[in-house]
């Protein structure tokens, strides 16, 4: 079983992370669990979201503490928290900045990959806070959880019209930056 941790804030579309996630992973086939977790219930809160991935069915209904991997939609989150706080020493961390991954002097031996998802989410969906598609896209390039192809259908899948186009976009952008960066899966 993969266990995903996603780090935001309230408002941020973490818990449409998390859903778009389980949906792509159906989309191949496998199952999967998704849930959030709020502190303080109010827009710019800390939040967290859950995934579960498996290819068997998920029983397990607790919070992730020891994730494979986390998603970081929120830069300022590293400011304030241990955000890879349990993240398994092999896990992958992905977190939105502009910065390399050795810039941001974390303690871990697990992989680390930035990818820049808020002027990602600028420059396409017109609000830079709206990083999950962007996020999520670098997660399919880099996890290998996920394939691009199942990802833009649960995205199409959620969203219609040009904001399902525009999301697509972020996500390919995302996926292709970090493909680019030569990311070892």
């Amino acid at each position: 079983m993969k266990e995903i941790r996603i780090h935001a804030r309230a408002g941020q579309g973490a818990i449409t992370a998390a859903m778009l996630l389980a949906v792509a992973a159906f989309e191949e086939g496998k199952f999967a669990l998704a849930f959030p977790h709020f502190g303080a219930e109010r827009m710019g809160a800390p939040m967290n979201a859950f995934v579960r991935l498996d290819d068997k069915p998920i029983r397990v209904r607790s919070q992730i503490r020891q994730p494979d991997c986390i998603l970081v939609q929120d830069p300022t989150l590293l400011l304030s928290f241990n955000v890879i706080e349990g993240l398994k020493p092999d896990g992958l961390a992905i977190i939105n900045t502009e910065k390399e991954p050795e810039a941001l002097k974390l303690q871990t031996s697990s992989r680390i990959v930035t990818v820049p998802a808020s002027r990602i989410a600028q420059e396409l969906l017109g609000r830079a806070d709206r990083t999950n598609t962007a996020v999520l896209g670098a997660f399919a390039a880099a996890g290998g959880e996920i394939g691009l192809k199942a990802l833009k259908a649960s995205i199409r899948a959620r969203f219609s019209g040009a904001a399902a186009e525009k999301n697509i976009q972020a996500a390919e952008q995302a996926y292709e930056y970090v493909k680019g960066a030569g990311v070892k899966v």
